[in-house]
């Protein structure tokens, strides 16, 4: 099984789907959700372009919006190849992730977590 699919599984076993290149996100009730209605955020600490810092047990608390390889956003939406190879959807050069403290769709808990982490607002 590559790193990929293991990582996908994980995610829709967490209860975080991937995203659909077409449509990986909307802005619902003033914030950016996924597909499946979760909330998506931004790491500060995502600094250099094309690059997530948020790999390992990181990962495992914000688990990344995922695409397949056939899939490829447009407009203000990217691909970045994470350090596990798998393939993030950024917004405006921002990688996205969800928060495994949100139990429903519309939570956000994770908001303002330590100052670093923000819900996408636009």
């Amino acid at each position: 099984m590559t790193t990929t699919r293991l990582l996908a599984g994980l995610l829709l076993a967490a209860g975080c789907t991937l995203a659909s290149a077409a449509d990986p996100a909307s802005i619902v009730n003033g914030a950016m959700v996924a597909g499946n209605g979760m909330t998506l955020y931004t790491f500060d600490a995502d600094k250099s372009p094309g690059a997530s810092a948020c790999n390992g047990p990181c990962a495992a608390l914000w688990p990344p919006l995922l695409v397949t390889a056939a899939e490829q956003p447009t407009g203000a939406y990217s691909v970045i190849v994470r350090a596990d190879g798998a393939r993030q959807i950024a917004y405006k050069g921002k990688p996205l992730y969800f928060y495994k403290g949100d139990q429903k769709a519309g939570d956000r808990t994770g908001d303002n977590f330590k100052d670093v982490w923000h819900v996408v607002k636009d």
